[in-house]
């Protein structure tokens, strides 16, 4: 089985997160797939960007649904760098991409741009809301979907069963054996998040993960080896 090594919003350990720059790092890293997050802005564009305010990451304040697609290109998203919108990612890196929606209204602009580029092979739709993965789902035939979770209970597995979701994607700090295991039997894949260190790399072999999401570029070499 082949391991999967994810980009976390490109490679954030290096540089800024979800951004082209990052993107492109992580592709240039030989990355299997890249992640990124996406909001709606107030005029219903496609965002990408984990929060849903821009205090962290930008040098702007207030909620990216609050904020134009204008108003959001005026900040700085780091080291220069612009908040893109998922369109440009297609088009400044070819890599396939795991993208998380926030929710169900994120959903639906995802799906009509999955159908008018026919992505339903080079993006897997993600996200911690069973409710969105499962209108993606229903959206975009033939789309890969991954359910995430931080904290679980001992019904993740028929969560993920019962939206259709393909892989498992949870909290390497607080994954299981027995969680992988009942995962594989029904025929799911589990990716751990986020595998930044050795000791998280050989926690990834221990439970035979199909994959993990990194913040590190080197973390994919070193993950070929120890996985």
């Amino acid at each position: 089985m082949t391991f999967l090594t994810i980009g976390h919003r490109g490679v954030m350990g290096v540089e800024p997160e979800n951004t082209l720059r990052s993107f492109v790092q992580a592709e240039q890293a030989g990355m299997d797939a890249i992640e990124l997050d996406l909001h709606l802005s107030k005029d219903g564009a496609l965002v990408v960007m984990h929060d849903p305010a821009v205090d962290r990451t930008t040098d702007g304040r207030g909620l990216v649904s609050e904020k134009t697609l204008a108003e959001l290109r005026e900040l700085d998203a780091g080291e220069g760098e612009r908040v893109p919108v998922f369109e440009e990612v297609l088009d400044a890196v070819g890599s396939p991409l795991q993208a998380e929606i926030k929710d169900v209204a994120a959903a639906r602009a995802l799906a009509e741009v999955m159908l008018r580029r026919d992505l339903a092979r080079r993006v897997e739709v993600s996200s911690f809301h069973d409710g969105a993965v499962a209108e993606i789902a229903q959206l975009v035939p033939g789309v890969r979907t991954v359910l995430i979770a931080g904290r679980w209970g001992g019904d993740v597995v028929e969560r993920a069963k019962a939206v259709g979701a393909a892989t498992l994607a949870l909290n390497i700090r607080r994954l299981t054996l027995e969680v992988v295991e009942q995962a594989h039997e029904e025929g799911l894949k589990v990716i751990g998040w986020v595998v930044n260190t050795q000791d998280h790399l050989r926690l990834v072999r221990a439970l035979g993960l199909d994959g993990a999401t990194t913040d590190y570029p080197e973390i994919r070499r070193a993950g070929r080896f120890t996985a």
